[in-house]
């Protein structure tokens, strides 16, 4: 198969070229090339699926039937790998559990799914961290309600299985109570708030922690501007950080749950208007490391009630690359090659793997990217329901399978 006159865009860059594969694997890049099967694909995009590895299952429950909906939908949007998070019910904290999970990830036709495990039983004690790495997980979780003595035991096994940590910088004294950011638009709305110092709080802990131990944490997204400035600050200094910011807090403020818009609840909670436009600069200053969907949908009887007793999240998996080209690449933020660094390398090194370049030789796990193709988003529990977005998936290629839309 040839397909002809397409850009490809990766890390490195965009040229316009045709491309050959054979059998899974990308076997010559050029001009004018040939095959008993082409596809024109004259304007769009051949680039690398993206990697998103902050995504949660329908309400949050666990079973082989939402993993396989997750599956099938990260593909729709451009997303070939799919990292769930580990604080689902059951919690991914133990052998049964693990086991349980992995059985859900056979036959799946649509992106790769993998699995993270927390750190932390529900009583707060630690799980089997060792044996559930052994097992087949690909990192492990933390919230940082876990104390002192449990984060440093949780840092020994990092160090020991050279894995990275992800980490959730929260307070559980401070977000029990709140359901958004403390501020005029939670006063006004006369909803109980949580104050973004819960999670500045617990960066800066568990930087000194990375600092001590010499090991590699992902902030897991990251809603305050203070917390980038501290994670870019401690990079400079050669502590192994990073930090995940969501596409929601680049482009929506506190301002979005007004009329109590349960849809704009999120976790953590949407910034105010000038952080949101801080939380931009730190992306065109290249201070943001991964970009994520962060993923969260929930069943209408969940989402469709009162704001202060709503699910957190909303859904953006199907929709993530045009979105991310829309809000992102087109408004002139970052170019295409920036956003692959964001959500295909950065993303793939946190779990010790490579993407992000199109090369000869190599198992292509790609689509075309039609950036010209117009859609309106018609799902309620999207943030984005009604707008239009530009480009649309044509088709993905991982190794041997294609898949056209």
């Amino acid at each position: 198969m040839v397909i002809s006159k397409a850009i490809i865009c990766d890390v490195n860059g965009e040229r316009k070229v045709d491309i050959r594969i054979e059998d899974g694997v990308i076997k010559e890049i050029g001009s004018n090339l040939c095959s008993d099967e082409t596809i024109d694909a004259d304007g769009s995009y051949f680039m690398p699926l993206l990697v998103d590895t902050n995504v949660r299952l329908q309400d949050s429950t666990l079973n082989s039937k939402n993993i396989k909906i997750i599956s099938d939908e990260a593909l729709t949007g451009g997303v070939g790998h799919v990292i769930l998070n580990a604080d689902s019910s059951p919690a991914i904290d133990s052998e049964i559990v693990l086991e349980f999970a992995q059985n859900g990830l056979h036959n799946l036709n649509g992106a790769k799914v993998d699995l993270m495990i927390n750190t932390l039983k529900e009583d707060s004690t630690l799980s089997n961290i060792a044996i559930l790495l052994k097992r087949g997980a690909i990192a492990p979780y933390m919230s940082t309600i876990a104390k002192n003595d449990i984060a440093i035991k949780i840092a020994e096994y990092c160090q020991m299985y050279d894995v990275t940590l992800f980490c959730k910088a929260e307070d559980n004294s401070l977000i029990n109570s709140g359901v958004m950011l403390d501020g005029d638009v939670s006063s006004k709305l006369g909803l109980a708030g949580i104050p973004d110092l819960s999670e500045v709080l617990h960066v800066s802990r568990m930087i000194e922690i990375a600092r001590h131990f010499k090991i590699k944490i992902l902030f897991k997204s990251i809603a305050s501007p203070r917390s980038i400035y501290l994670i870019d600050k401690a990079k400079k200094d050669g502590v192994d950080v990073r930090c995940e910011v969501s596409i929601h807090h680049l482009v929506n403020s506190d301002e979005a749950c007004e009329n109590f818009n349960t849809t704009a609840k999120l976790d953590p909670p949407l910034a105010s208007k000038d952080d949101m436009e801080l939380l931009k600069e730190a992306l065109k200053n290249n201070q943001i490391d991964i970009l994520t969907t962060l993923h969260q949908p929930s069943s209408p009887l969940n989402k469709e009630v009162a704001f202060y007793d709503a699910a957190y999240g909303c859904e953006a998996l199907s929709d993530a690359l045009p979105l991310y080209y829309t809000k992102l690449v087109q408004t002139g933020l970052i170019t295409m090659s920036d956003l692959l660094k964001l959500t295909v390398q950065n993303s793939a090194k946190s779990i010790g793997q490579k993407a992000g370049v199109i090369e000869v030789g190599a198992s292509v796990n790609a689509m075309v990217f039609n950036p010209n193709k117009k859609s309106v988003i018609s799902n309620k529990q999207s943030l984005y329901s009604d707008e239009e977005l530009s480009g649309k998936v044509i088709m993905t290629f991982q190794e041997k399978r294609v898949t056209k839309f």
